[in-house]
């Protein structure tokens, strides 16, 4: 689950009145790399990190209504009988709020209740993660956003969040918050260049019979705590007032899959490069 907690899209102006909403596709690859438990080494797999959003977010007395759906797909070069999910995805329901306490604080709730699992969703993969989060609007320049992250299915369930936000120079923005942290330049009106991460951590639940395929019966049902980080370059072209692209390139120091309750750890053993392309904007 994606955690972001800034929630200055309630003063954001309708392009079409009564309408509005925001949107992404985005496609990742990253190529090989090896991940360790023990003495046991997964060697040479790849990875392919697919995202779909579409988010309506009507006016509403109480400020910004959020209602859409979220798709994830991790798709991995396993050999066969590693002990890993080729498959992670997820298929969700957005429903939250945007509203202003004072002219200084806005807050954000959301959920995403959906399914989280493998190849197949079934019932039993069904989870509610949610975030809340405040921004304190200092002054035009400089904000602070504060937050949580909640996954009841997750190693850690509750994950802290947040930042600054801080135009340092006309062209310059430090947005320092997590999970995407980066250093915005703005040398035209339409490009943006950036140096930054991305870290993600999302929990997924494996079929009834994962165990028993992959050699260890205690990963039946089990629930996958999959976390990563990225780090790169990147560039923003505004093609329109509506589409932003995307293209980032960079190196993923972290991998991590953690089925936590079943001691069962496989963590990366160096490094991969990754790239990133997306189509993104609000309406």
């Amino acid at each position: 689950m994606a955690f972001c907690f800034a929630a200055l899209s309630i003063f954001a102006q309708d392009s079409f009145p009564g309408f509005s909403g925001e949107y992404l596709l985005e496609e990742t690859y990253v190529g090989e790399s090896d991940v360790r438990r023990g003495t046991h080494t997964v060697h040479n797999f790849d990875e392919s990190d697919s995202v779909l959003r579409f988010i309506l977010t009507p006016r509403v007395g109480l400020g910004v209504l959020r209602l859409g759906a979220d798709w994830e797909r991790f798709s991995f070069g396993f050999p066969a009988l590693t002990p890993l999910p080729n498959t992670l995805q997820s298929a969700d329901l957005v429903v939250g709020l945007d509203t202003q306490f004072s002219n200084s604080i806005l807050v954000r709730f959301e959920a995403q209740p959906g399914v989280y699992g493998t190849n197949h969703f079934k019932i039993d993969t069904f989870n509610v993660p949610f975030v809340i989060g405040g921004t304190y609007i200092y002054n035009a320049d400089v904000q602070f956003v504060v937050g949580v992250s909640v996954d009841a299915e997750r190693k850690y369930p509750v994950l802290p969040g947040g930042g600054l936000r801080w135009r340092l120079h006309r062209q310059w923005v430090l947005d320092a918050v997590l999970p995407k942290p980066r250093l915005e330049y703005d040398p035209t009106k339409d490009i943006e260049l950036y140096i930054g991460a991305n870290i993600k951590e999302t929990s997924f639940r494996v079929d009834d019979r994962f165990g028993v395929t992959h050699g260890i019966a205690r990963l039946n049902n089990a629930v996958l705590t999959y976390s990563e980080v990225r780090t790169g370059v990147g560039c923003d072209w505004k093609l329109s007032s509506n589409a932003t692209l995307t293209a980032e390139a960079g190196y993923q120091p972290y991998r991590n899959f953690d089925f936590y309750r079943a001691d069962v750890r496989f963590r990366q053993h160096g490094s991969a490069p990754y790239g990133m392309i997306s189509l993104h904007g609000a309406f």
